[in-house]
């Protein structure tokens, strides 16, 4: 569910504006300034909506329009094409998005919803409070980046651009621009086509940018980091379980989990998961340092099945087992650093024979889906961790660059990763979006002026055009707010 507080600040300042705004309208001796104010300032205030319009940038514009028609020309050609293909693509997209919402809500045990390309994000619920500033910034500028595209494009097809503007729907921020409606009207429908595309087609390209810049941020910077030496430790959280004396620290520099090497992030993740989804891996002790070690303890089962063989209140033992050649199930309560500490992993008996020394494979005895994990870091001790891999991925933040100078920020590089990620993201969503032939959207233009480009010789009449237009858009419409309304109910009810 959304968050109680967020509802109550969100409905709560929205009430606000809008009281005090109607106060100021119904006031008679102010009523006249202020509207003046909101024109003078091109602001205008509705129900969970507010708008902000200006011609401070139509010079700008006007100057990006006339700048090398013959590139632009072909530019917006390109786009057009783009937009064309996106319509179709996005109604492909948005049928198998919606099937796949249909299936893990009839299914018992749904999968996460990470395998889906479009998901519905609510800030607070499935998207973290603290990365809030990405998102809205990413999304205020692929919408900037949008309208840009269509300003340019009209002005480009002689259409007059009468301003730019910015506005908050509820709590999501987004761009338009205003232009004359008369001369759209006039111009071709391939115009109209090139100044309708643009949107979505400069969605795209900054999504392609921003994939770029992430590929090669390691060598964009490489005089200030280096990388492949492991991953570097930005946070840990307080309630992390490496987070302690001999934990993790902000600075240290993780370099296997394991006999699982780490060189990047995505190392760390994958090492990770391959250790949660394998048995508990084992390690090799002789014979002799075996029998030292050992102690007498009670064994019993767990709930789940599972044997200790230690007393609850000790934190430096574990329970292990082991088999030899007379019996397959032996336990033995064993200090933990001891036994790993210089010990080489094993899965079996036969992996520790070597120098014809008696050795066996002791493997942690613990509950389901906890692991004993051995993380180097060095130069200092390794780190023993027991728990749910799961846990060190949720609660320790890392980063794949690791500065060559003191004074170099370890948050930098993670600050332009993670920005990268929600503009490929954000950007692409808006440009599937807007491409979908719905109301309202950029697709219902893009659909409109297809259809005037490509049907006319085949259906003469303008109203079964427009008939056939309302039909697909009907349709369109349905699947967008099916898709919207079962994601929504998907992450809030579920």
């Amino acid at each position: 569910m959304i968050p109680i507080p967020v509802v109550v600040c969100v409905l709560g300042g929205w009430c606000a504006i809008y009281l005090a705004d109607t106060m100021l309208k119904s006031s008679s001796s102010l009523k006249a300034s202020y509207e003046d104010w909101l024109l003078t300032y091109g602001l205008s205030i509705s129900p969970f909506h507010m708008r902000w319009q200006t011609a401070l940038f139509n010079r700008q514009f006007y100057n990006w329009g006339r700048w090398k028609p013959r590139f632009l020309y072909l530019w917006f050609s390109m786009g057009m094409v783009f937009g064309i293909v996106a319509m179709f693509g996005s109604v492909i997209l948005l049928g198998k998005t919606l099937m796949q919402t249909l299936t893990q809500m009839l299914t018992e045990a749904p999968k996460a919803q990470n395998d889906r390309m479009l998901q519905v994000v609510v800030p607070g619920v499935n998207l973290p409070v603290s990365q809030l500033t990405y998102f809205f910034s990413a999304i205020l500028i692929s919408g900037v980046i949008h309208e840009v595209g269509h300003g340019v494009a009209a002005i480009r097809e002689q259409v007059r651009f009468n301003g730019f503007g910015i506005f908050i729907f509820i709590v999501y921020p987004g761009a338009f621009v205003d232009l004359f409606t008369t001369h759209l009207q006039l111009i071709s429908p391939v115009q109209q086509l090139r100044i309708f595309c643009a949107g979505v087609w400069h969605n795209f390209v900054l999504g392609v940018a921003s994939f770029l810049v992430l590929f090669l941020l390691p060598a964009i910077l490489f005089p200030f980091y280096y990388t492949g030496v492991g991953a570097l430790v930005t946070e840990v959280t307080e309630d992390s379980p490496a987070n302690g004396p001999r934990g993790l620290f902000v600075g240290d520099i993780v370099t296997s989990l394991q006999d699982c090497p780490i060189h990047t992030v995505e190392d760390w993740n994958s090492c990770l998961g391959d250790i949660s989804q394998k048995s508990q891996i084992g390690y090799c002790i002789n014979t002799a340092t075996l029998q030292q070690l050992s102690f007498p303890a009670r064994v019993y089962r767990r709930l789940d099945g599972t044997v200790e063989c230690c007393s609850n209140n000790s934190l430096t033992d574990i329970c292990f087992s082991y088999s030899n050649s007379l019996d397959s199930h032996l336990y033995a309560c064993l200090p933990a650093r001891k036994v790993i500490e210089a010990s080489k992993v094993c899965r079996t008996n036969m992996d520790c024979q070597k120098d014809f020394v008696p050795s066996f494979c002791v493997t942690p005895s613990l509950e389901n889906q906890t692991r004993l994990i051995r993380v180097k870091h060095p130069p200092h001790i390794d780190m023993l961790f027991v728990g749910h891999p799961m846990h060190l991925q949720y609660t320790v933040s890392l980063s794949s660059f690791v500065p060559r100078h003191n004074f170099l920020s370890i948050d930098l590089p993670v600050v332009i990763e993670t920005f990268c990620k929600y503009l490929i993201s954000l950007s692409g969503a808006l440009a599937v979006i807007n491409a979908v032939p719905c109301f309202a959207l950029d697709g219902q233009w893009i659909l409109n002026s297809f259809l005037e480009a490509t049907l006319s010789s085949l259906i003469v009449e303008k109203q079964n055009r427009e008939l056939v237009g309302f039909l697909i858009l009907l349709a369109g419409s349905t699947l967008l707010a099916a898709n919207v309304a079962l994601g929504l109910w998907m992450v809030t009810a579920r």
